[in-house]
């Protein structure tokens, strides 16, 4: 799914309800969250092996599902399936997960599906095209090297001692092994795609019509008299781009942002650090972890939220900065939105950074579909910003690239 597209059908939706669904054609992907938790813990594996009853699993579609430019599924609509395959982690064998959905619903409509999944956001395993779930290999994660490194001195009488201190060490900061099993929340994001054709109809009356944007001149005034580059705070260099407006009071903003599932950042401080290199060497999510400061026009956010889920290498995350005046009578806020994918060695700061997706444009398309989903809108626009340019580059030198609109919110 494309972001600008689905954004711009996000509207239509949205402005004039009416009956979406059709014949879905294999290959479809659909981005949903599971509505209960899977994993592959002992209990779930004794489960799968003795030939029980198949333990269920069931999902909700949280982004309008795009199929020949068109909307198939609106979201709200419900997955169920089971776990087809949960093979628990040994020392030295990975996690394997397989879930198969096999009905798709709203309210009395109902219809037989086949869908596996072909995606998982922001987390540490990988799928493959059958749709299985892979998990870490258990002994080569950071936690597992450490207890491998202080075994091999404890095997030498002179290294010993170092041994000790480095197991104390790890003791007094209270880190932990890295648990290898699959375990996601309900909560956590998926990709699924359908395999076979699904024949759907449904009306989009679960999709409320937003209000008209009030006075929309003034609004397009507003926009592009915001400065659109956030800047690093140490070094002054231009950062992240403004991709996000929000109208609404702060409680409105925490309120929207709870109810979508994300999370307040931590701020920078020597107990978050320590917690981010817990994550990292347990291999696990971090999900109020520090961001690093960024300013726009010489200020730190007043707000910042992440989404992630159980990686400290991937999330969703932004920073939000009030603005002078109203609109509408309400305060406004401007949004800069970036997807982290990776965590790398910066040679040039010579500090571990995050490395970010360049398509800004997908996650502001996220940060809208989930407020939407959260019934948090009254109002949407999409507005261009012409004196913007189309390719730039963060403060670690990754691409940044957008069509320079501005989605704006009127929040309720």
């Amino acid at each position: 799914m494309k972001p600008l597209p689905a954004l711009i059908l996000l509207l239509a939706m949205h402005a004039a309800p009416e009956a979406f669904g059709a014949r879905i054609p294999a290959g479809t992907e659909m981005s949903v969250r599971l509505t209960t938790r899977v994993a592959t813990d002992a209990t779930t594996q004794a489960t799968a092996a003795t030939n029980a009853k198949p333990v269920n699993v069931s999902a909700v579609v949280i982004a309008p599902v795009v199929a020949d430019g068109n909307i198939v599924i609106s979201p709200g609509a419900e997955l169920s399936g089971r776990i087809k395959l949960s093979k628990a982690a040994t020392e030295t064998e990975s996690a394997q997960l397989q879930l198969n959905f096999i009905e798709l619903r709203r309210g009395a409509l109902r219809v037989p599906m086949n869908a596996v999944v072909s995606g998982i956001d922001n987390a540490r395993e990988s799928v493959d095209d059958q749709g299985v779930i892979t998990g870490i290999v258990p002994n080569q994660t950071l936690s597992a090297r450490l207890n491998q490194g202080i075994g091999k001195l404890q095997q030498n009488d002179k290294l010993a001692a170092l041994a000790g201190l480095i197991q104390g060490a790890k003791q007094g900061l209270k880190i932990e092994d890295a648990n290898p099993n699959i375990d996601y929340d309900a909560g956590a994001e998926l990709t699924v795609r359908i395999t076979q054709p699904v024949e759907w109809k449904e009306t989009a009356a679960a999709a409320p019509a937003l209000a008209p944007f009030p006075n929309e001149g003034a609004l397009i005034d507003l926009v592009n008299g915001q400065p659109f580059r956030t800047r690093t705070d140490q070094t002054n260099r231009p950062s992240d781009m403004t991709n996000l407006m929000f109208i609404g009071t702060e409680q409105e903003l925490k309120n929207a942002f709870a109810k979508a599932g994300w999370s307040p950042a931590e701020r920078l401080s020597t107990q978050s650090k320590l917690e981010t290199a817990r994550a990292l060497i347990e291999s696990r999510g971090y999900k109020e972890g520090p961001m690093s400061v960024l300013l726009l026009d010489g200020r730190p956010p007043d707000m910042s939220f992440e989404k992630g889920n159980n990686t400290f290498a991937e999330r969703h995350h932004l920073r939000i900065f009030r603005r002078p005046g109203t609109f509408d009578g309400k305060p406004v806020w401007v949004c800069s939105a970036t997807h982290d994918t990776a965590i790398d060695y910066s040679d040039r700061d010579r500090t571990f950074i995050h490395r970010i997706d360049p398509n800004i444009d997908a996650e502001r398309a996220k940060v809208v579909s989930d407020l939407l989903f959260a019934g948090a809108v009254r109002s949407l626009a999409l507005v261009d910003r012409p004196d913007l340019p189309s390719d730039a580059s963060n403060a670690t030198g990754d691409p940044l690239r957008t069509d320079d609109r501005m989605a704006v919110l009127l929040l309720q």
